[in-house]
């Protein structure tokens, strides 16, 4: 059905988002879209996709009477401008609450503006679009619609595939691995193991590269788990060069086979709560990680070493399409992922509002990416180090406040207020480890805002806050965060390749790569944060 002027098309969670997206285009000129039920992120993702460029809050007013460049999308008011003259064609999506609220929003706009509601989403035809069809996004995550529950199901039962007579078996395959132990603190032995004799579940895997955790530092300098003796490494990836006769796809559904870049999640153990519930709700800590697992007779139960077994029932997935440093990111990135979802059931941070990332670590940097992948523009950037800062810019900050520059925290709060034009944070995302950092990041808030604290991945101390004036005056909305669920593991790998395509220099984030070795020294570098990221790398 052709669009007529001014055509107003609502859009809800039974809509099929994806072919609306096909469409968009179409609606540039005389449209605009209701969008109802928390689908106007969803709906600015998909038309990303088709090419468009996202327009943030505070350049909306630009385009009131100047021409926009291309296909350019915008998330706006009801009674913006931009709905009544649209001289630069921009698509207008409209965020409402629900349906309900979205049909008196198109009675009003019929009323006062003219626009009609006549047509539904799916009467949209765009000859185009139907020739090359959107992807869907779930599946260009690696990942199908299927419930994330089924699919962890069938890992647990050995993906139920068909056996074949014998083991898949690659060439050249060592009889011994080496592993680095962590035999005491700080200190790492490089020992030599036999490579064990494969279940029909199992899959070997020869190590090409691990990052070094800020986890790894702490267990090199204070084993905080108790682990010791212990294999680490869990940010790890490497090709697989022996298979079980029972293992032929995925964790995603995907084929498996020799020579099959491949990256570890979880290893799931006899616990109620992830076998019968929401797994979306369930976060790795109720489960093992290769690399945070106890020693025992395997021995290669981490990435740093040459091989690494895989035991049946592990979460496991095939990212050949992704390069080595990419692959060495997935972890911590899958961290952000999930923090960034968390933050997002607030309901307060959106593409137009203003964030700051406390903290520009490997994990703050990355927050930044992520946050730029998803259109959001207005980031400032906290630290006390010149270098990160400007490294935060590369990977989207738009400006950075130096801490070391003031004196106190309320000049340091009107610093941030600054960098925003006078404005105080819609979001805040507080990635150090640091207690008084927590205390601190409330005084970047707005009344209304809110925070996602992720940076405690283990007890760093109490901090002091005023209840009143930090939390319950300014009615702050606080979640915090603690590494990921499976889904936002798989959602990481889009997410990696989004990066890529806008020019977000990942890779520059491993800034030190080290030989197996040289594992000691790698974590003492990492410990004096000489670089960003540290790597260790098997040629």
């Amino acid at each position: 059905m052709p669009v007529k002027d001014r055509t107003l098309i609502i859009a809800d969670s039974g809509t099929d988002l994806r072919r609306l997206a096909e469409n968009a285009a179409m609606l540039t000129e005389k449209g605009v879209i209701l969008a109802a039920d928390g689908v106007a992120d969803e709906i600015m993702y998909y038309i990303i996709e088709q090419g468009a460029t996202a327009i943030s809050k505070n350049k909306q007013n630009e385009f009131i009477t100047k021409p926009a460049d291309g296909f350019t999308v915008a998330i706006v008011d009801a009674r913006h401008p931009l709905i009544r003259k649209n001289p630069s064609d921009v698509l207008r999506i409209v965020s409402v609450r629900n349906r309900k609220e979205a049909e008196e929003k198109a009675k009003w706009m019929k009323s006062c503006m003219g626009y009609n509601y006549e047509i539904k989403p799916e009467e949209l035809c765009n000859k185009k679009a139907e020739e090359n069809p959107l992807p869907d996004r779930r599946v260009a995550m690696d990942i199908n619609s299927k419930d994330i529950e089924d699919i962890v199901k069938q890992v647990l039962q050995n993906m139920d595939a068909p056996k074949a007579s014998a083991s898949a078996v690659s060439k050249d395959i060592s009889k011994t691995s080496r592993a680095a132990m962590l035999t005491s603190l700080e200190h790492y032995e490089i020992k030599e193991f036999p490579i064990p004799e494969l279940g029909d579940d199992d899959i070997l895997v020869k190590v090409e590269g691990c990052g070094v955790c800020g986890t790894d530092a702490h267990e090199f300098k204070r084993d905080p788990f108790g682990l010791i003796p212990v294999v680490l490494g869990h940010e790890g990836t490497g090709e697989i060069v022996k298979m079980g006769k029972n293992v032929k796809k995925d964790s995603a559904g995907k084929p498996l086979g020799l020579g099959d870049k491949v990256v570890t999640c979880m290893i799931f153990k006899d616990n109620p709560d992830i076998t019968m519930f929401d797994l979306n709700k369930q976060n790795v800590g109720g489960a093992d990680v290769y690399g945070l697992v106890p020693d025992d007779d395997v021995h290669l139960n981490g990435w740093f070493a040459d091989y690494l077994v895989v035991r049946g029932g592990s979460t496991i997935f095939n990212v050949s399409d992704l390069d080595l440093d990419s692959r060495i990111l997935i972890e911590p990135c899958a961290v952000l992922i999930h923090a960034v979802e968390r933050a997002k059931t607030t309901g307060i941070l959106r593409f137009n509002s203003r964030v700051v990332v406390q903290g520009c670590g490997p994990i703050g940097l990355i927050c930044i990416a992520v946050l730029r992948t998803m259109g959001i523009e207005n980031i400032v950037a906290v630290d006390g180090e010149a270098k990160r800062l400007e490294f935060a810019k590369e990977m989207g900050a738009t400006k950075s406040v130096n801490f070391m520059d003031f004196k106190g925290i309320e000049a340091l709060a009107g610093g941030v207020k600054d960098a925003f034009g006078g404005y105080l944070a819609d979001f805040a995302f507080q990635c150090t480890g640091s207690a008084v950092a927590h205390s601190n990041i409330y005084k970047f808030i707005r009344n209304g805002g809110g925070l996602c604290e992720l940076g405690f991945f283990i007890n760093g101390g109490d901090a002091t806050i005023n209840p009143h004036f930090d939390i319950c005056s300014k009615e702050i909305t606080t979640v915090g965060s603690w590494v990921y669920t499976l889904r936002d593991y798989a959602t990481t790998f889009d997410f990696l390749k989004r990066a890529k395509g806008i020019g977000l220099p990942m890779s520059k984030l491993i800034t030190h790569k080290f030989p197996l070795e040289k594992i000691n020294e790698a974590h003492v570098t990492n410990l004096n944060k000489e670089g960003i990221k540290i790597a260790i790398i098997n040629e």
